[in-house]
């Protein structure tokens, strides 16, 4: 009776293993190609259509989190590329199947996603931030990871169009405006998702206040104190009634509630119990505030967290594959 059950199991794995070192092929030899500087971005990313995620650090090993926003934003979009850059993918790396961490290789076997090594440089270059990072020392920076990762976002979107978003959002409906920023309060208007198509001016002027008010010692000046003062100089602060948007000009300005439901000051909520109420039915996307997460909560399979949830709902290959895996290290 013990065999019959383990041969179907057996082959169900087999299966599975082969399934996905075939669908990550290509993605992988893609990455080996960029590695070792065959081709460049300009040679598959098409204008206006990508979404694109940024890794500034050097690790290799992306968060739960962060392969649920890929994995939540290719599902939410399927017929668009997904692309996530990573600093610490260089050309000295031997691309193989077994070589990498699991999420890499998970990201991998999404039929459009791209993984993708970050070349500041390339990015910078026929910007105004290239003066910049010509001269700036990372290593005399107390926020680097932050401020080149605000410094990536506009130049990214500016020379290709599309939609950037943080690592930390969770993708449930697609946004049906093209040009928009997301305000994340009543006096802030944050950088953490918004699209643009490309040479959209306003990310020019976003660009050029980064480096004429340059303050990379204070910690958001970069970003959304930028957009912030960048919104202000051109339009008056939003003022939303109920779930409404506005406009700044001919983009526009969402709602907190399209992505910040929750505000950061209650980000611990997303590690609470799920109450059903919480529906977020005028939301497109999810903050959990990642930068808030200090004692680094996670998200535990069984726990019935609104975090689990969403996971759960939104990028079941995390979920399965990664979270409850880990879980049982933590139970």
């Amino acid at each position: 009776m013990k065999s019959m059950i383990l041969c179907p199991l057996l082959f169900f794995f087999i299966f599975a293993c082969s399934a996905v070192y075939w669908m990550k092929t290509d993605s992988l030899w893609t990455l080996h190609r960029f590695l070792n500087r065959q081709f460049t971005a300009e040679d598959i990313i098409k204008s206006n259509t990508g979404i694109f995620l940024v890794e500034t650090t050097e690790k290799l090993e992306p968060s739960p989190l962060a392969v649920c926003a890929i994995e939540s934003t290719a599902r939410t979009y399927p017929n668009r590329s997904v692309y996530f850059f990573m600093k610490g993918l260089t050309k000295d790396m031997t691309v193989t199947e077994s070589s990498f961490y699991k999420a890499i290789l998970l990201l991998s076997s999404i039929e459009n996603v791209h993984i993708l090594p970050l070349h500041f440089e390339d990015i910078f270059k026929d910007t105004p931030l290239d003066p910049w990072y010509q001269k700036v020392n990372p290593a005399k920076e107390k926020y680097w990871a932050h401020v080149s990762s605000d410094a990536f976002r506009f130049a990214i979107i500016w020379k290709y169009g599309g939609i950037y978003m943080d690592t930390d959002i969770i993708f449930m409906r697609p946004i049906p405006e093209v040009d928009f920023l997301a305000s994340q309060g009543a006096q802030v208007v944050n950088g953490a998702i918004f699209g643009f198509q490309r040479h959209y001016q306003f990310l020019w002027d976003c660009m050029s206040d980064f480096v004429k008010n340059y303050k990379g010692e204070i910690w958001g000046h970069q970003g959304p104190g930028l957009i912030t003062r960048v919104i202000k100089r051109q339009c008056e602060m939003p003022v939303f009634k109920g779930t409404e948007d506005t406009t700044c000009g001919d983009f526009f300005i969402l709602n907190p509630q399209r992505f910040y439901p929750i505000p950061f000051p209650a980000w611990e909520r997303y590690f609470q119990v799920w109450n059903p109420s919480d529906t977020f039915n005028s939301s497109y996307a999810l903050h959990l505030w990642n930068f808030m997460n200090h004692n680094n909560k996670r998200v535990i399979a069984g726990s019935g967290s609104v975090a689990e949830n969403l996971f759960k709902k939104h990028c079941p290959l995390t979920y399965d594959f990664i979270v409850k895996p880990t879980s049982r290290k933590y139970t």
